[in-house]
């Protein structure tokens, strides 16, 4: 391998990172190879392979430098995947059609179709995992007992609308939510996003942020889009949600009866949230790659900053504060990534769809007056 000057200087960084007891993982080896080569060989970049090629810091070539310069090997857990329910075509096929009547019994329009789920974000991807060195047995990561990670609330509507995010620190009071000087924090907050601590000890939603997610983000989205469309007050929406207990339990069903008659929910099948739900479909994928790239940019150019100050061995600033403010620039990120119509209108109509063929073809029978499944 040539410039072995590069290839020492990333060996102990990286080492120096491990000793430190930080997680080690492509996205934090990859963000330090790139730095530490810009830093001291920029040209290695623009160099052409004899094929035309340019070099990249690809995750084949990360593995390999890891594996055959360092000696380390990936150490990780394994966890089961969801089980599709026997009957799950029968289920998503009379949520089809219990979603079908009330869409054009009531006139729902397109843009007053919204699908709404919650996900997990670590600060830091795959901060539960970390190359070491092979044979090891005791592998320790600092702060592995923390909560380092938050809920964002996604939703789209069935036109391809985007809704603001709503994003669930863990804390009981604002001091645990991103500081207002945080990067792009004016962007998000102009464009409706709702930073809120979850007034418990972890960052899960709950039915108190629900209610703020409805009342805040939910409601004035569906009563500006009746104004928009000259559509009366009591006019009906459909919301989709999942059968997550806060979801289903008689406080929030008894909740959004009394304070939001005019708002519809549709419970998605249990266990059929990855087949059947437009969020979980085609919408948290790309959601988590768009972070995960921010979060590796986030990295690079603090790195190439301590290099430049000729702080050889930085250490990765990753307290929670910190985290946190990054956190949103890279929802902003996300949600510009996002606020694509036509991708989010493809996910609508694939979620509702299933490979069996009867019901593709019931799905190609089934027109509505307002167009909802063209």
């Amino acid at each position: 391998m040539g410039y072995p000057e590069v290839v020492e200087a990333i060996k102990t960084r990286l080492t120096f990172l491990r000793g430190r007891g930080a997680a080690v993982n492509l996205i934090i080896a990859r963000a330090i190879i790139i730095a530490t080569t810009l830093h001291m060989k920029p040209e290695i970049f623009d160099q052409k392979f004899k094929d035309g090629s340019t070099f990249r810091a690809s995750d084949s070539f990360v593995r390999k430098f890891l594996h055959g310069v360092l000696s380390w090997s990936l150490r990780k857990a394994t966890q089961a995947a969801q089980k599709l329910p026997k009957d799950w075509e029968d289920q998503c096929e009379q949520s089809f059609f219990r979603k079908a009547y009330s869409i054009k019994e009531n006139d729902v329009h397109p843009r007053l179709y919204v699908n709404s789920d919650q996900t997990q974000l670590l600060y830091a991807p795959g901060n539960r995992m970390t190359y070491a060195e092979i044979g090891s047995k005791q592998v320790a990561i600092f702060g592995m007992d923390e909560k380092r990670a938050f809920t964002l609330l996604v939703s789209v509507a069935a036109d391809g609308t985007i809704l603001p995010f709503q994003a669930v620190y863990q804390g009981k009071t604002k001091l645990s939510l991103p500081a207002a000087t945080s990067p792009n924090y004016d962007d998000a907050i102009n464009a409706g996003f709702k930073l809120v601590f979850s007034g418990t000890k972890t960052y899960w939603s709950n039915f108190g942020t629900m209610c703020t997610f409805v009342n805040e983000i939910l409601t004035p989205y569906f009563e500006a889009t009746k104004l928009e469309l000259s559509l009366p007050p009591q006019q009906k929406s459909l919301w989709q949600i999942d059968v997550w207990s806060v979801h289903r339990s008689k406080e929030f069903q008894t909740w959004m009866r009394t304070n939001h008659r005019n708002i519809m929910v549709d419970f998605i099948p249990g266990g059929c949230t990855g087949v059947h739900q437009p969020c979980d479909v085609g919408i948290q994928r790309p959601l988590k790659l768009s972070m995960r790239k921010s979060y590796h940019e986030t990295i690079v150019n603090e790195l190439r900053t301590e290099f430049d100050k000729g702080n050889t061995a930085p250490d990765l600033k990753d307290t929670l504060g910190v985290l946190h403010d990054h956190s949103v620039r890279w929802m902003w990120n996300a949600y510009k990534a996002l606020s694509n119509k036509e991708l989010v209108k493809k996910v609508c109509l694939i979620s509702q769809s299933e490979p069996n063929l009867t019901f593709r073809r019931h799905l190609n029978d089934v027109s509505f007056a307002n167009g909802i499944y063209r």
